[in-house]
């Protein structure tokens, strides 16, 4: 006879496989009465016995645990965003940037559906789910696990056995066209408001704080990247043929292409075919098939260079202009706003757009109360595409943009070079302050928790803060007495305060908010300074030899450090503490390979290829994409990409294995 624990393990295993062949083979082996049977045994079973409780068991599906809040995660790899293209042009440019780029006459292509969903992080461990986070901000976003493990496409326990020990996978959750009609039909008959949109819907149903209410929502999920630090296929596709074995629920509508015209062709069949699907997509994602040339390829601060989104024109419609209003932000930059008559579209009402500058008002001969057709670009930010001349009326008055600011009422600036106007009235303008003090404290500067942007607003109409020095100045006594102000909310800010201290140099520079160095260059000015003294000092001539930085970016540094109450708050935020010079410590290494460039190419066992690249740079080398007559060294690892190989050959450059690499940065 079989005991407790016996029969329990075996109704999980024969659950989890009827769920597999259901969701994802999309078959049936059992009635689903004999399935709830089953399930039911199971419930009663794991209630009898709830020292065999398992968290993967597949009656975590139904829900149960309530959350008062939700905690966030970094993740362990940042889910980037991607580059959107919305013409056959655009691609064709991006395609040539990747031949140019990995110096290969041969790339292979595949091309998925983008879909309209939220997306999510998935991680497992030894076969079962783990952990799922959302997209958040793509360095942290939130841990909805148990909300996650009530949607049945979601294997929460693998199928077979070839799987990495330790992965993560992300996905796309969605709600089918048809499910959402009928969840609105449902709610109309109780007397409840409609959902406005499925993605809407999806996200809101993510963040619900009971698993139970979650696990009525007709959600689903399609994955299609699988993230790990092992080398599991060589292809994009063939990653996908893996995941689908494992038990994921993988859209079969993908396809590999050989061109850019193989990658139109099913553009095209796929904008002509969308509204027969039974889920919302808003374009195409392209990705380099191989997993090699995408590492080879890497990553901006923003976007992966081996993938790129094709956008569908979006819907359109008509409403009125009724004012234009001016935003001033943290750079002084002035940006023209249309606020129009509510219109319902893409799912969302719609009430503002952006006119971005006075060239596009100008282009679009915009008059009060013209009738204007707005789009959703790339179906999230509105904008105004063009206007009803028919419509307009002759009393109707031309808009003209402004010419003082509207907070602080100096003139603005317009430099010939650029589209923006900007005010120049850069230490008393107040949404520039804000804004500075703001970019100062976010997550990817100083990371300062307890301080987020109303906090920084409260703070500058009390008078406490004009300056990120003046954050370091506050007194317990003076915050304790402001509206919202509690004893934990104050502690969380001088602690968030002192640990800023302790964030490196790199983010520092990118947290002085200095015009036009985001992080990436900020990084690549202190690797090659690596102090603000050295910096300051510099000349053009020697900014512009830093990688990366051409005539704007330096002419704004010299500018930025000509100022003298720049200078003074820089001096202040050294006495507070703040990190103004590289550590020379072991993760920042020790110059060994300065002046040497780096190409990596194969798999590698003692570190990650990302791993390797941070140690060329750390210790002062340059890790390149592509080889050229400027390469010192080829770091080969297994599976070395074969066109390296023969370049490196041809042009007589060095190829050292992993072991050699780290003996030269100790010798």
């Amino acid at each position: 006879m079989k005991s407790a624990k016996d029969k329990i393990e075996e109704l999980r295993d024969e659950l989890h496989k009827h769920n597999y062949f259901y969701y994802i083979k999309d078959r049936s082996i059992i009635s689903d009465y004999n399935f709830d049977l089953k399930l039911k045994e199971l419930i009663n079973l794991e209630n009898q016995f709830p020292q065999y409780y398992d968290v993967n068991s597949p009656t975590q599906r139904v829900g149960g645990s309530i959350v008062k809040f939700f905690n966030s995660v970094k993740h362990q790899f940042p889910m980037y965003s991607l580059d959107n293209s919305y013409s056959k042009e655009d691609l064709i440019l991006w395609t040539d940037r990747l031949h140019k780029n990995l110096n290969s006459k041969q790339i292979n292509y595949l091309c998925e559906l983008k879909f309209d969903g939220v997306s999510i992080n998935l991680t497992y461990e030894n076969g079962f789910l783990t952990k799922a986070v959302t997209r958040g901000d793509g360095v942290q976003g939130d841990d909805v696990t148990e909300n996650i493990k009530t949607i049945k496409t979601i294997p929460l326990k693998l199928n077979g056995k070839n799987y990495p020990k330790s992965f993560q996978i992300r996905g796309e959750i969605i709600i089918g066209k048809k499910d959402f009609k009928t969840l609105n039909k449902n709610r109309t008959k109780i007397g409840l408001g409609n959902y406005m949109n499925p993605r809407n819907t999806a996200s809101g149903s993510l963040k619900l704080q009971d698993s139970t209410e979650v696990a009525k929502r007709p959600l689903k999920c399609f994955l299609y990247q699988i993230v790990s630090k092992e080398n599991i296929g060589d292809s994009q596709n063939q990653n996908l043929k893996h995941a689908y074995e494992w038990g994921f629920n993988i859209s079969k509508t993908y396809k590999k292409c050989e061109n850019i015209n193989e990658i139109m062709d099913f553009i095209n069949h796929w904008e002509s075919k969308k509204d027969e699907l039974d889920f919302e997509i808003d374009g195409i994602v392209i990705k380099v098939n191989s997993i090699q040339q995408q590492e080879d390829l890497g990553f901006t601060s923003k976007y992966p260079r081996w993938a790129i989104a094709y956008k569908y024109k979006t819907e359109q419609i008509s409403t009125k202009l009724l004012s234009v209003s001016y935003q001033v932000g943290r750079t002084g930059a002035i940006t023209p706003v249309a606020n129009l008559s509510p219109v319902l579209i893409g799912g969302t009402t719609v009430k503002r757009a952006s006119l971005h500058n006075q060239d596009q008002i100008e282009k679009l001969d915009l008059h009060l109360n013209d009738n204007v057709i707005i789009e959703k670009g790339g179906e999230i930010i509105p904008k105004i595409v063009s206007v009803e001349i028919s419509k307009r009326e002759t009393s109707q008055k031309k808009i003209e943009f402004i010419k003082n600011c509207p907070s602080c009422f100096e003139i603005i600036q317009k430099k010939e070079s650029e589209a923006q106007h900007y005010c120049l009235n850069y230490y008393n303008c107040p949404p520039q302050i804000i804004g500075r003090i703001q970019h100062f404290v976010s997550r990817k500067a100083m990371d300062i928790d307890g301080i987020g942007n109303e906090t920084i607003d409260l703070l500058f109409r009390s008078g406490l803060i004009r300056n990120y020095f003046d954050l370091y100045k506050l007194k317990r006594e003076n915050l304790i007495q402001l509206e919202r102000m509690a004893e934990k909310s104050v502690d969380n800010i001088f602690k968030g305060l002192e640990d800023s201290k302790k964030i490196g140099f790199d983010r520092v520079l990118f947290a002085l908010g200095i015009r036009y160095v985001g992080q990436t260059v900020s990084k690549k000015i202190v690797q090659q300074f690596k102090s603000i003294d050295k910096l300051i000092q510099s000349s053009k001539e020697e900014l512009i030899q830093v990688d990366e930085i051409g005539e704007r970016i330096s002419e704004s540094l010299i500018e930025f450090f000509s100022i003298p109450e720049n200078i003074e708050l820089i001096e202040n935020l050294k006495d507070v503490g703040l990190q103004f010079e590289q550590l020379e410590d072991s993760s920042v290494g020790n110059n060994s390979l300065a002046n040497k460039s780096f190409v990596i190419s194969g798999v590698f066992k003692k570190n990650s290829r990302e791993e390797i690249k941070r140690l060329i740079e750390t210790n002062g080398g340059k890790s390149l994409s592509s080889i050229s007559s400027k390469t010192d060294y080829l770091i080969g690892g297994n599976n070395i990409g074969p066109k390296k190989m023969n370049k490196a050959n041809e042009l007589k450059i060095q190829i050292i294995s992993e072991d050699e690499f780290l003996e030269l940065i100790n010798s």
